[in-house]
């Protein structure tokens, strides 16, 4: 039987129950739009996913829409937001609003073998509490399930700002994926099993990693060819 909690079918939950992670829905907009304001003080009003963003999400991939509920007060605390396409790795510079169709995810391709990592943001009332690791896990089953080929996103290297005027995004790159410097976010997804493909500037607008994207690769040991 399929473990639920308010009703909603539970996808994956810390070990004590206190989190859990269940499908996005519309009632969850509003919250979602908060949840987002709170982690991306810094992004451009343009970037920024608002409620009317989560709703179209939710139309083109609802499978790719996951909310974090606190099972204590049923408060929703982090979400994560993917969808499918194809990629070419050859290519794989773009803006971040390029890519997810102004953050309306109309590039969702439904027969893409790859998954896309729009957007993940975890509270900053509830972080450290492996809330991110419930999201990333069930990311994966998806990926599994649907047997896509993997995971790919543009990580913000959030540290960058504080060395910029030092070194070029490259040597500060390369420094974080030697272990000799540490990203509040990079370095956290490069422990979760991803790979660094290259860097995106211009991702998108955000100060804190001077507008530049890393492309990150996770790669789905379980693929298997179909056809």
């Amino acid at each position: 039987m399929t473990a639920t909690f308010a009703d909603r079918p539970v996808l994956a939950a810390r070990e004590d129950g206190r989190y859990v992670v269940v499908q996005a829905r519309a009632e969850d907009a509003p919250a979602l739009e908060a949840v987002q304001r709170a982690c991306f003080p810094d992004l451009s009003e343009e970037e920024i996913a608002t409620a009317r963003h989560f709703l179209s999400h939710q139309a083109h991939f609802p499978e790719g829409q996951l909310a974090v509920l606190d099972t204590q007060t049923g408060r929703l605390v982090a979400s994560s937001s993917d969808f499918r396409m194809r990629v070419d790795f050859a290519h794989y510079a773009h803006s971040y609003l390029e890519e997810t169709g102004d953050n309306l995810f109309t590039t969702h391709d439904p027969g893409g073998d790859w998954l896309y990592g729009a957007d993940i943001g975890v509270h900053p009332d509830v972080r450290g509490q492996s809330i991110a690791t419930l999201l990333y896990g069930a990311r994966h089953s998806l990926i599994r399930r649907l047997n896509l080929k993997g995971h790919v996103a543009g990580a913000m290297p959030k540290g960058y700002c504080q060395v910029a005027d030092q070194m070029p995004i490259e040597q500060y790159v390369l420094s974080v994926i030697r272990g000799e410097r540490r990203d509040p976010v990079l370095s956290v997804q490069l422990g979760r099993g991803y790979g660094v493909w290259g860097i995106i500037p211009d991702y998108l607008e955000d100060e804190s990693c001077g507008n530049y994207g890393v492309f990150i690769v996770w790669r789905n040991a379980d693929y298997r060819e179909e056809g």
